[in-house]
């Protein structure tokens, strides 16, 4: 069985920039050491925004400029990036809080074999959650779940929340 591990959003300006949180830096060393005990695919997601960001939709109701492509925000985590060396992964961009594209990349490298799916990062009540909800979707049999020692949210609040609704959709916690 191939496994997959997805790394979301453990950029800079979620960690400790412009939309950091103590919650989100209190996670950076639980993602580092899965990424290195994690023996399989690793996919790493990216919101990725623009110099128009506050012409955005997402601008208007989220009126803090933050992972604008290029910018030191952008780029990952310092040891996040540093526990990717030598592992098999792929960088994936977005533009929302979900990938579209991510479940057919995962498709892709399974080809026909069983797999399971792992996902940690930030933020848990955004972009976690919307990504397992399309894997889930789009792969309704195979196992996904969620490390919650490994992800923060928003607020502890909406962090527990969002893990209630991942396990209302058969997305589980690996970290209970």
């Amino acid at each position: 069985m191939k496994k997959v591990l997805v790394v979301v959003d453990m950029q800079k300006d979620f960690v400790d920039g412009a939309l950091g949180s103590n919650e989100a830096v209190a996670i950076v060393d639980n993602v580092a050491d899965k990424i290195k005990k994690f023996d399989g695919k690793i996919f790493v997601t990216y919101d990725t925004h623009f110099e128009n960001y506050m012409e955005t939709l997402e601008g208007k109701n989220l009126p803090v400029p933050h992972c604008i492509k290029g910018t030191d925000g952008w780029k990952l985590n310092d040891k996040v990036e540093a526990a990717l060396e030598g592992k098999d992964v792929e960088r994936v961009e977005k533009n929302t809080f979900g990938s579209t594209k991510l479940p057919e990349l995962i498709k892709a490298y399974a080809g026909d074999e069983e797999f399971e799916v792992c996902l940690i990062g930030l933020c848990t009540d955004i972009c976690v959650v919307s990504n397992a909800l399309y894997i889930k979707a789009n792969f309704p049999e195979m196992k996904v779940t969620v490390d919650s020692s490994c992800c923060a949210g928003v607020t502890v609040d909406a962090h527990n929340a969002a893990l209630a609704t991942m396990k209302s959709c058969q997305i589980y916690d690996e970290a209970m």
